[in-house]
């Protein structure tokens, strides 16, 4: 087994940061209708009023899937949680022109770190839904916390395909 299925698998099995804590600012449930993964996402802000300078404090979730759903879960709570709005965005930017780039963009492991063992999902479609629903439901949580989600890249909301119901704000 090379590495890299290691390190989903590993992901999979003993996924970071899961569960979900309190205090957040968003929760959402985000669904894959085509496969059924789903899960719930909180994102907790420190100092949000710094704009792209403000940090993601914290990212929990809880999450029932297949493998690459929960390990690229993983990955994202790996990777974004304590970084500042503007690395998690890129790092967002960097996973999803890897997902869907059919296979043509291997990753960059300073800015997706784990993330490049997903590279190989990719070259299936029907997968790529599966990788994406964290990062979805990330993207849609920072939006509903009022953080400023725009990157200099094209960014475009979750595929409806991939949203289910979205719960309103919670109450602290």
């Amino acid at each position: 087994m090379d590495l890299y299925a290691e390190l989903i698998l590993d992901h999979s099995k003993h996924p970071q940061h899961a569960g979900l804590r309190e205090p957040f600012d968003a929760e959402v449930h985000h669904v894959n209708t085509s496969c059924g993964d789903e899960l719930t996402l909180r994102v907790r802000l420190a100092n949000p009023q710094a704009g792209s300078e403000a940090v993601l404090e914290d990212i929990s979730y809880d999450a029932l899937g297949c493998s690459i759903s929960m390990a690229s879960t993983s990955i994202l709570a790996q990777e974004c949680r304590g970084r500042s709005l503007a690395e998690t965005m890129a790092t967002y930017d960097a996973m999803k022109s890897m997902l869907t780039s059919r296979g043509t963009d291997p990753g960059d492991e300073e800015v997706i770190g784990d993330g490049v063992a997903l590279a190989g999902v990719a070259q299936y479609p029907a997968r790529v839904k599966c990788a994406l629903l964290g990062w979805s439901a990330l993207l849609d949580a920072l939006a509903r916390s009022g953080a400023d989600t725009s990157t200099d890249a094209e960014t475009s909301p979750p595929s409806p395909a991939l949203v289910g119901n979205h719960l309103d704000k919670a109450e602290k």
